[in-house]
């Protein structure tokens, strides 16, 4: 484990994107904001020339249709869902919110926590389908945040900087942010309270609940060109109770290593993403999460990175489709819990 203070490392990422990030950035998702407005800014002519230079490549001209297609299909899709005020439990029960697409506000071993925590209307250019379904404002006073990895779907800078701003509208210390390694320096200046590192297998202990960094099979670049991030999945323990988040994965042999080693009873998987076939080399379909969940041997499956962005070109409401028929067929159907975001599940 590494553990720093923010002072020690107040450092900001300024890598830009090159133009064929761009233009792949959709298979990516890895662009940067700055990077963005300055492709798309008329005053920034040279950039536009090196996009239109990267686009007579025809495969960059085809995902760069393809990313067109599913910008066209959002914007004119309307946003569904509700927003609701979490249930507080007491008691040490295990309290769990699914706020959409990767985000979850977790109540374990008396403490509170968020992870990947996103309540972006839009993605850069991609609209949120289903409103998060939980603001900020009616979480509590929270105790640790954990981000998975670096990618912009996931690592949602506004949205840590609104955790921080209403910790201390309420006087309240901002909470502690735990990131994968090399991850510290695109939160270091959010103004949390402490900010920790982690690798794979390495334990962080904030009174009595303990969280675990645990490998998967993805990659953490936030833009093309730094691939040296970390990136992978939580396993938080106190008690009798233990969730797991797998943030972005593929399946791999992993599962049957991070089942066998901290027994989570309850494990968030995602299962979207997964179109073209080649994304299954980073994402999970419903029957890789399936696989992963029967390797882990939890008690409790909850679907995840599903129906908010439509980041691939699966139809959006397959996904929970395809898990219903998988889950049947596994025989778990009846430990498969399909959450509405905003509503709060107790395990």
């Amino acid at each position: 484990m590494v553990k720093k203070s923010v002072r020690d490392c107040l450092r900001i990422n300024t890598t830009e994107p090159t133009s064929q990030a761009i233009a792949i950035a959709w298979e990516a998702k890895g662009f940067s904001e700055s990077g963005l407005r300055r492709v798309f800014s008329s005053r920034q002519a040279s950039n536009t020339l090196m996009l239109k230079s990267s686009l007579q490549n025809p495969a960059l001209r085809k995902r760069a249709r393809a990313f067109g297609r599913l910008v066209r299909h959002s914007a004119v899709t309307p946003r569904t869902g509700e927003t609701h005020k979490p249930k507080l439990v007491n008691n040490g029960q295990l309290g769990v919110t699914f706020i959409g697409h990767a985000s979850f506000f977790v109540q374990i071993g008396g403490q509170n926590v968020v992870i990947d925590p996103n309540f972006a209307r839009w993605l850069f250019v991609l609209k949120r389908l289903r409103k998060p379904g939980v603001q900020v404002r009616d979480l509590p006073p929270i105790d640790l945040v954990l981000v998975t990895h670096a990618h912009f779907d996931h690592l949602h800078r506004p949205s840590l900087r609104a955790i921080v701003q209403q910790a201390r509208r309420r006087g309240a210390n901002p909470p502690v942010i735990i990131v994968p390694h090399h991850v510290l320096d695109l939160v270091a200046d959010l103004g949390f309270d402490d900010v920790v590192e982690l690798d794979w297998w390495k334990s962080y202990r904030h009174r009595g609940l303990v969280t675990t960094h645990v490998p998967s099979r993805h990659w953490g670049a936030r833009i093309i060109k730094d691939s040296h991030r970390g990136y992978g999945g939580y396993v938080l323990r106190s008690g009798k109770h233990s969730v797991y988040h797998a943030g972005d994965t593929a399946y791999f042999p992993g599962f049957r290593e991070i089942g066998h080693r901290l027994s989570p009873e309850l494990a968030l998987l995602p299962i979207g993403a997964y179109n073209p076939a080649s994304f299954r080399n980073v994402h999970a379909d419903p029957s890789d999460a399936t696989r992963a969940f029967l390797d882990l041997k939890s008690r409790w499956m909850v679907p995840m990175h599903y129906g908010t962005f439509r980041l691939s070109h699966e139809p959006i409401e397959e996904p929970l489709q395809l898990l219903e028929k998988e889950a049947r067929a596994a025989g778990i159907e009846d430990r498969v819990v399909v959450m509405e975001e905003g509503v709060t599940q107790l395990f």
